[in-house]
């Protein structure tokens, strides 16, 4: 009889059977959703090295659906206003962005900062779901939807410091982000340890230069970190003190939405 030495097996999760339709309809919509222009036929098939013919059949899919729209003379294509019915549609079941708004507006009027609460959908991308911007002369380029690198600047230090990732995986990822000063690993890793001890992290000027960026993580009734307040702005225009004292503000007020998100599911 053959024995085994090796323990248990590990669980694994129900297997994913690829479906290439589905799959590069989504590349073509998320290529399309990072486009600043309208793309061509022929542009489109080349950035994915998807056959011409295939991408085409799939984009009039999509434009039949309405999430595609097409120039008639130009047979150019972008998104369609139908997937803003679908990004409405995914917010407004959410109560994060009601219960986040008049905290992100208290705090943008006060502070003369830009503020945002984003979602925190694993470590590929956090989803921005409600922003407010203040009267002052900058403003950072964001709206609801915009969609930015999971491990990136402050609210990425944060979703190092409360995920249950390797330190390996992390590495891997965090080789891939660009910043304008990008700090060494044993640098960040360094600064993850930090946070996890403060619960709350400050970047500044190595994301954007002289930009600095303030996050706080909202947590759901396990433990999890799903969600982030964040501020925004000049760098020389908050010190590290004030910083400090709005990174405290910050961390009272998610501690309170966290409570609120857990009685309102």
């Amino acid at each position: 009889m053959k024995t085994s030495t090796d323990g248990p097996t590990k669980a694994t999760g129900p297997r994913v059977r690829p479906v290439p339709a589905v799959s590069r309809a989504i590349a073509i919509l998320r290529l399309l959703g990072h486009s600043p222009t309208a793309m061509p036929l022929k542009s489109i098939a080349n950035e994915l090295d998807m056959v011409t013919s295939t991408c085409l059949h799939i984009l009039r899919v999509l434009v039949d659906e309405g999430l595609v729209k097409v120039e008639a003379g130009a047979k150019h294509y972008s998104l369609s206003v139908g997937m803003l019915a679908l990004a409405r549609s995914v917010i407004e079941r959410s109560p994060f962005p009601q219960l986040a708004q008049p905290i992100l507006d208290r705090i943008a009027n006060t502070w003369g900062l830009t503020t945002i609460g984003v979602e925190v959908t694993g470590l590929e991308h956090m989803v921005v779901l409600a922003l407010a911007r203040s009267q002052a002369p900058f403003s950072l380029h964001v709206d609801v939807g915009s969609r930015f690198p999971a491990l990136i600047s402050a609210t990425g230090r944060l979703v190092a410091a409360f995920s249950e990732v390797s330190e390996k995986e992390l590495e891997r990822r965090f080789k891939a982000l660009r910043w304008d000063q990008p700090p060494d690993i044993e640098t960040w890793r360094s600064e993850v340890q930090a946070v996890r001890r403060k619960g709350f992290s400050i970047d500044r000027n190595t994301y954007i230069n002289g930009i600095v960026v303030i996050a706080v993580p909202v947590f759901d009734m396990s433990g999890r970190m799903t969600h982030s307040l964040v501020a925004t702005g000049v760098a020389d225009r908050l010190s590290s003190p004030q910083s400090q004292v709005l990174a405290k503000e910050l961390q009272s007020e998610a501690q309170a939405l966290s409570k609120l998100l857990a009685t309102s599911r």
